[in-house]
């Protein structure tokens, strides 16, 4: 029963994963690929983004690594380390992508663009901090969820925004400020929606015992 609640987890993760090595290899070459035109287009900010993709990038790898409830079980420490690493990792690369976006406006992003960016940076430091503040409390099952929250609204939409990019061809700033958008403003929905299944799948096998139990005494009692 256990494996089985576990199945649609691995799933996620397993997408999650190939749409990191998608965007890893399509809308970020760059970062693997020293000739790759991209660079020109970063010059410009490239120190200030070197943090925010350092910081970023321990948010992406090491968010799943969260939900692990074997880490979590057997490697305490560990688990709590690397929540401090997501957490500091979250508080850096948020404020210095508002930044980032802010200077790529003279490069044809209007300024809706960079409030967007402080809504969705908002939204991941608070989603993290709510997080943050409620496993300081005590209360596991509230900072998962807060957690799942935090995900969702963070590395989730970089993953998301860019595979839409690469798919359908986005390209102009218009365009790409619509699809970032609408992500950001599904992101809370889309991590509810999978609280949620996890809630659905965790009360069946008690669904289950609860009928059995139910047929066994009526059962008896006949």
């Amino acid at each position: 029963m256990k494996v089985a609640r576990q199945r649609p987890k691995y799933l996620l993760f397993g997408v999650i994963g190939l749409m990191f090595l998608w965007v890893l290899t399509h809308s970020e070459r760059f970062l693997i690929d020293p000739a790759d035109g991209e660079w020109m287009h970063i010059e410009s900010f490239k120190w200030w983004l070197l943090p925010h993709a350092i910081a970023g990038a321990c948010a992406l790898i090491l968010g799943p690594m969260q939900f692990s409830d074997r880490l979590r079980q057997r490697f305490i420490g560990v688990h709590r380390a690397v929540g401090r690493l997501y957490v500091t990792g979250v508080f850096i690369a948020a404020p210095l992508g508002v930044y980032i976006q802010y200077l790529n406006e003279p490069l044809g992003f209007a300024r809706s663009f960079t409030i967007e960016t402080v809504f969705q940076a908002g939204l991941w430091m608070l989603t993290t901090g709510i997080a943050f503040a409620f496993i300081l409390q005590g209360k596991v099952q509230q900072h998962r969820q807060w957690m799942t929250r935090s995900f969702g609204t963070g590395p989730l939409i970089f993953l998301e925004v860019r595979v839409i990019f690469s798919l359908f061809n986005v390209s102009d700033p218009h365009s790409i400020e619509i699809v970032v958008w609408a992500c950001t403003a599904s992101s809370l929905f889309v991590a509810d929606l999978v609280l949620q299944v996890q809630e659905i799948l965790r009360m069946r096998p008690r669904t289950a015992k609860a009928r059995s139990a139910t047929s066994v005494f009526e059962t008896v009692g006949g």
